[in-house]
């Protein structure tokens, strides 16, 4: 089962990464009237490997409503902006202190802690500025702003970040660990997915089931990358292993177990496919979020 469901997402990864490669060498800074360092550290990092999961969910959330690839692609790189700037951000001493990053030292550590902030912030601002001038429907622009607003921000992923950090030692229930990782993690996947809908000219009801089926693989990714916290390697994860436990963090193997965890997980995908089995074309949204339990890094 999981060699089928990684030969489906490999696959879906040949169709969609050349798509993507092309459209972020096109919109990745071209006019950009910056200092030098800032441009490469941000290259730097937007090239560092990756399997550009959220830009894939933008994609196959376009395609799923029967929408048009082309009109979701400057959406899609946009995602991968905002997931690096993150990542930048998250590697810094003052958050996670990681060395590596993808297998490589991260932005930090290969330019220098301020460098790094920087190239963070003007990776998040530019994404903005690639949906602005790309998306051509005034309305669909500010709704998938809007979104990415929601998705990235106090009410999402820095938000989560900071509730994640104020639970670092502390003794959490089920209930308080799904909040923060709904938000850290969840919020911005689930933007993807509904983005992408809207680009592809889904209606409401289309975008409310996209909306649920996102919040779940969100979480169900969370699951999984705390489980892989505990079992992959160095070399499977890219970065340093056992960071939760080092940190004090309250996670899902910790609260329920590994196997329990596990089954947790396929259980939230399972959830989330049956959403949007009567979509237009929900097929590469099932393998995405299949890979997410099945992944090993």
């Amino acid at each position: 089962m999981a060699t089928d469901v990684s030969a489906s997402f490999d696959r879906l990864v040949t169709r969609y990464s050349p798509m993507i490669d092309r459209s972020l060498r096109r919109l990745a800074w071209p006019r950009a009237d910056a200092p030098k360092r800032l441009l490469q550290a941000m290259s730097y990092s937007l090239w560092a490997g990756g399997k550009r999961l959220r830009p894939m969910l933008v994609l196959a959330g376009c395609e799923a409503v029967g929408g048009r690839l082309s009109a979701a692609l400057p959406v899609a790189c946009a995602f991968e902006m905002i997931h690096t700037y993150s990542l930048i951000h998250d590697d810094l001493p003052a958050m996670d202190d990681d060395d590596l990053r993808r297998g490589k030292p991260t932005c930090h550590k290969a330019f220098d802690e301020a460098t790094a902030i920087l190239a963070g912030d003007a990776m998040l601002t530019y994404a903005f500025q690639v949906v602005s001038e790309q998306v051509r429907n005034p309305r669909v622009c500010v709704e998938v702003m809007r979104q990415i607003a929601r998705g990235a921000g106090v009410s999402g992923m820095v938000g989560g970040q900071q509730a994640d950090l104020e639970g670092e030692g502390q003794s959490l229930d089920l209930e308080r660990l799904v909040y923060i990782h709904s938000r850290k993690t969840g919020a911005l996947i689930a933007a993807a997915v509904v983005c992408g809908a809207l680009v592809g000219g889904a209606s409401k009801a289309a975008v409310a089931r996209l909306r649920s089926f996102g919040r779940d693989i969100g979480l169900a990714f969370q699951v999984v990358d705390d489980i892989l916290d505990v079992t992959a390697t160095a070399e499977q994860l890219g970065k340093s292993p056992g960071k939760d436990q080092a940190a004090h963090k309250q996670t899902y193997p910790a609260l329920m177990g590994l196997d329990m965890a596990k089954v947790h997980a396929q259980q939230l995908i399972d959830k989330a496919c049956r959403r949007i089995a009567n979509l237009p074309r929900p097929q590469a949204l099932t393998t995405i979020s299949q890979y997410f339990v099945a992944r090993t890094h």
